[in-house]
């Protein structure tokens, strides 16, 4: 079983494929458009995403390299556009797998077993981690759960990647540009998609910018993680 989200305008096929998947046991939320899909995954978790390209507010690739901003969450393309150029396009900006309309509920089922066991298979391939204690916070990688004082956070996986890496180096000051490379698995970037993913750690972790407990930022510099004075 799955946490699938579905992003698909047409009314007909959003409810056939939610019909497919509640009857295949797959736990679904669906969404029209890509700022609601973008809202969605900033606050669920899901094990896939099966992305249409003819949103109403927003081009489909377009909203993929927005979604890849904001997490690693497999992403299957459901389009009925076919050209090659696009299929690759798409695939190098990040889209796990492509399905062209009309497609079978079987062909769609089997796409998404096999992108679910790469996506396990590679959480699997990570090192055991000690967890983490920093003041009233532990981080433990390798079961990606994180804790504030005895209480579970509900995190996203970039949320948590992002504090179970800063967490790995208490009070040191990371630059901006090594939380992109190391966190993002980008050379470059905007600052804004490290700030907002800050700010969603920060409410979850009971601080603000202005008040901060755990994550404190220095202006120019970089974002470092300490225990309460």
């Amino acid at each position: 079983m799955a946490s699938v989200l579905v992003v698909e305008d047409d009314q007909f096929v959003r409810s056939a494929l939610i019909r497919h998947l509640t009857e295949a046991s797959h736990t679904v939320r669906s969404v029209g458009t890509a700022l609601e899909a973008l809202r969605e995954v900033a606050h669920f978790r899901f094990d896939v995403v099966i992305l249409d390209l003819g949103l109403p507010d927003l081009d489909g690739a377009e909203a993929l390299k927005m979604l890849r901003g904001i997490t690693d969450v497999p992403v299957i393309i459901a389009t009925a556009r076919d050209e090659e150029t696009e299929i690759v396009r798409l695939l190098n900006d990040g889209a796990d797998d492509y399905l062209t309309k009309p497609f079978s509920v079987e062909h769609l089922s089997a796409r998404m077993s096999a992108v679910l066991r790469r996506s396990r298979a590679a959480a699997g391939e990570a090192p055991p981690g000690r967890v983490i204690r920093v003041g009233g916070l532990s981080v433990d990688p390798l079961r990606r759960q994180a804790e504030l004082d005895g209480n579970r956070l509900d995190l996203t996986r970039r949320e948590f990647d992002l504090l179970a890496f800063l967490a790995g180096r208490p009070g040191v000051v990371v630059p901006r540009r090594e939380l992109l490379a190391e966190v993002w698995q980008q050379s470059y970037g905007d600052d804004q998609t490290i700030d907002v993913h800050l700010s969603w750690l920060r409410r979850k972790l009971g601080e603000t910018a202005a008040r901060p407990r755990y994550l404190h930022t220095l202006r120019g510099v970089g974002v470092k993680l300490e225990p309460p004075a």
